[in-house]
């Protein structure tokens, strides 16, 4: 909220267009949520979510690795009060060994093969820490006990969360392969707003099915104008459209706003009235 509040303030705007990727998406849902209930909604004009979660009763397989006994192990490794990014990254990996484990197992170290450069791969191995207090809150609260979705149950700073209260418009993208957040979990997300909502499900998967620029022609994606109960209702009366679904996005963000801010002045870091800390990406993420 406080990003949102600087973001208005440093640009001269009522409202702003935010986004939530995964697990970022999660923090939006929940953030949406608290400006609701202290009548600020209106400070985000639209709310859009790639492959986020918010009800984790089909999370698929990453339900696996939430018990008791996986959450002790998780706190033991995580005693510098971090979570080492390489345990994420295994867990991600054991998801789909036969692709990231067992692939490499046999063309590279059996097979002597070189391996072969991959953008999103590099991507999708650069990991990063993450407070352990936090990990272990997301996994017990959400993923175990599911209490995101239970009016009244988490609160922030004092404010209690109920999503229903959710009325900002909301696009909402789902991967038809994503195995972190299954589309069917995604879904949940419309059960649980109160405002407008248009749901699209993507080609390809977590990463491929997001980053998926409309100059590659890749994947496609599909969209339904007619509600829909469950997700398999959805994909019966779904128009497919090939290519990238990123212009079907822009279309739908300029429909709730296309007031254009000019990429200079204090749009540029350290330009405004804020100093700039260090340049992207930061210091953080490059530690190791």
């Amino acid at each position: 909220i406080a990003a949102i509040d600087t973001i208005r303030d440093v640009l001269k705007v009522d409202a702003v267009h935010a986004i939530g990727y995964c697990v970022a998406g999660t923090t939006l849902a929940a953030t949406l949520a608290v400006l609701a209930a202290r009548g600020q909604a209106d400070k985000v004009k639209s709310a859009t979510f790639f492959t986020a979660q918010v009800d984790f009763t089909r999370a698929g397989e990453l339900l696996n690795f939430v018990d008791d006994d996986q959450l002790k192990i998780i706190e033991q490794v995580s005693g510098d009060g971090y979570l080492d990014g390489r345990y994420m990254a295994l867990t991600f990996n054991l998801l789909r060994g036969r692709d990231l484990i067992w692939n490499y197992v046999t063309n590279n170290y059996l097979m002597g093969q070189d391996y072969v450069p991959f953008d999103l791969l590099h991507w999708n191995g650069d990991t990063t820490n993450l407070p352990s207090k936090w990990h272990l809150s997301y996994l017990r609260d959400l993923y175990r006990d599911n209490l995101l979705v239970q009016p009244g149950a988490l609160s922030i700073a004092g404010t209690p969360i109920d999503l229903r209260q959710v009325t900002t418009p909301s696009y909402i993208q789902a991967g038809r392969e994503d195995h972190i957040a299954p589309p069917d979990s995604v879904w949940q997300l419309t059960r649980h707003f109160g405002g407008p909502m248009k749901f699209v499900l993507a080609g390809s998967g977590h990463i491929a099915g997001v980053v998926n620029p409309p100059a590659a022609g890749k994947y496609q994606y599909w969209t339904n104008p007619v509600p829909a109960g469950t997700l398999a209702d959805f994909v019966a009366g779904a128009v497919e459209t090939k290519g990238s679904w990123w212009p079907d996005w822009i279309e739908w963000v300029r429909a709730h706003g296309d007031a254009m801010v000019p990429a200079k002045g204090a749009r540029v870091p350290g330009k405004g009235k804020l100093k700039s800390v260090c340049d992207a990406p930061g210091d953080y993420v490059k530690t190791r």
